[in-house]
């Protein structure tokens, strides 16, 4: 998987929210927040290739939490980042 190229990551009044840069990426109508371990995934990633295990890693390391629980946390987020037009899978 992939981030889709446009979208970045700002903190606008202590909130996470991806935003789409350029033209061909607005679309006001969706307002992508994410939580902090969400943004710290989304950070970690830059602009790798990742897949699942790679992310549940991440958090494993970053929070106390064990893997199959990160590790479908991450399935879920993926879904969702994909559902919203984020990622190419």
């Amino acid at each position: 998987m992939k981030k889709k190229k446009g979208f970045k990551l700002r903190t606008v009044c202590g909130e996470n929210i991806i935003v789409a840069e350029g033209r061909e990426n607005i679309d006001f109508s969706k307002i992508i927040s994410l939580n902090e371990s969400a943004a710290f995934l989304w950070k970690a990633i830059g602009d790798d290739v990742f897949d699942a295990a790679t992310l549940a890693d991440k958090l494993t390391t970053e929070y106390d939490v064990d893997r199959d629980t990160a590790l479908n946390d991450v399935k879920a987020m993926i879904d969702q980042w994909h559902k919203a037009g984020i990622i190419d899978l």
